[in-house]
């Protein structure tokens, strides 16, 4: 039973270095020779499309967790995104070595011209930050400054998509990844994140009537309770100052009574004279 449950939290640890297949299979693949007739155009896309998968894979981690529940996701948040880097790297490292020679000429004339470009680079600028500051040292050195400068994650994701739609021919592809990246944003939202959790615990939605809390409550709209019906016929506490025999009559419902208590209230006559 033990051993289950350490199999259960391992393998989505160990199924996060399956993010290395791609760049096994782009080595596999220029090794026997069977990339494309533009080899260098096959690395770019490939190591594009690798980068960008595995940062979308990265922001699904924390909806998953909060919407479905899915603890096991935010332990693959940070490896994912460090492998996008890594694909991101390489992506520049075909555009900047293989495909331009390293020439600073070649380089900036392709920055001033191709707008995609300048995207891909701004989008890596933004990524750069963050896999630097990826350690637990650094989160304890920045403290609460570490969750805002992770923050632009969003716009390096944003760059990255719009890279992508400017470099493409179709835009079918790169708009299916725009419409990814727009739906984990909105699964971020503070209402979506509560009526997902109120669902998810079976709660009446925030406009809904309240159950009353007891039976013969005003609210409730059933039968009042037999205390509520019986509450005008329940005999009234006796008078501890009057006894056990109820209240006192009034004056003159009983006659014996008021002359008893008229004779109680006469001064006695003064007796003879003492000698």
């Amino acid at each position: 039973m033990a051993d289950q449950h350490q199999l259960r939290r391992a393998w989505p640890r160990l199924a996060v270095h399956l993010a290395l297949l791609p760049l096994a299979l782009l080595v596999l693949d220029a090794v026997t020779g069977r990339l494309s007739a533009n080899p260098i155009q096959d690395m770019t896309l490939r190591t594009g499309k690798a980068a960008l998968a595995l940062l979308m894979l990265s922001l699904a981690c924390t909806p998953l967790n909060r919407l479905l529940g899915w603890t096991w996701a935010v332990a693959l948040r940070k490896p994912l995104g460090l492998y996008s880097f890594l694909y991101v790297c390489l992506h520049l490292l075909v555009f900047t070595v293989a495909d331009y020679r390293l020439d600073p000429g070649l380089i900036g004339q392709a920055i001033a011209e191709k707008r995609y470009v300048l995207a891909g680079l701004a989008s890596f600028a933004l990524l750069l930050p963050l896999a630097l500051t990826s350690t637990r040292g650094a989160m304890r050195r920045l403290g609460r400054w570490w969750r805002r400068l992770h923050r632009l994650v969003y716009a390096a994701a944003a760059l990255a998509v719009l890279h992508y739609l400017w470099l493409a021919k179709v835009w079918r592809e790169p708009a299916l990844w725009g419409a990814v990246l727009i739906v984990l944003l909105l699964a971020r939202l503070p209402l979506r994140r509560r009526g997902w959790a109120r669902r998810a615990s079976g709660a009446p939605p925030s406009g809904a009537a309240r159950p009353a809390r007891a039976q013969g409550h005003p609210d409730a709209g059933g039968e009042p309770s037999q205390q509520a019906q019986d509450g005008e016929h329940s005999p009234r506490p006796v008078d501890q100052r009057r006894g056990a025999q109820g209240p006192r009559q009034q004056q003159g419902d009983d006659p014996a009574h008021d002359e008893q208590t008229l004779s109680e209230l006469r001064p006695e006559p003064p007796g003879p004279a003492l000698p």
